[in-house]
């Protein structure tokens, strides 16, 4: 399977996946005109990885702003990491925040509720 890289810009964070490791990472800001057409090919390729997957899987996610748009998105992907985990497979995700950043906190907390993955909350000093 295929490293998937997309470089982040102002609105659109940066997505980095290894398959090879199993690791994935998305940091950054995600405010894109449309989160559905930017997201379209990052859950294309999680679903393809899902398939066959890493015994251990690690998502990091390190946003400073995201936009309702994207929140579902997001979301999305969690879905697909949960799909994974519930094959009987380790995943983890890794949802950093700035430790003055209350709302960021709270929307990593609301995805943990929403998803049988396990979530570290990891403050960025």
């Amino acid at each position: 399977m295929e490293h998937f890289k997309i470089e982040g810009t102002l609105k659109t964070p940066a997505i980095e996946f290894n398959a090879l490791d199993g690791t994935i990472k998305i940091e950054g800001r995600s405010i894109p005109e449309n989160s559905k057409g930017f997201y379209e090919p990052v859950l294309e390729w999680l679903n393809s990885y899902a398939a066959n997957p890493k015994p251990s899987t690690v998502a990091d996610i390190k946003l400073e702003y995201f936009n309702t748009s994207s929140s579902k998105c997001i979301l999305d992907i969690f879905k697909i990491l949960d799909s994974i985990h519930e094959t009987g497979n380790e995943v983890m995700i890794n949802w950093y925040y700035e430790k003055p950043d209350e709302d960021m906190l709270e929307a990593g907390e609301e995805y943990q509720t929403i998803v049988s993955v396990p979530f570290t909350m990891k403050v960025i000093e």
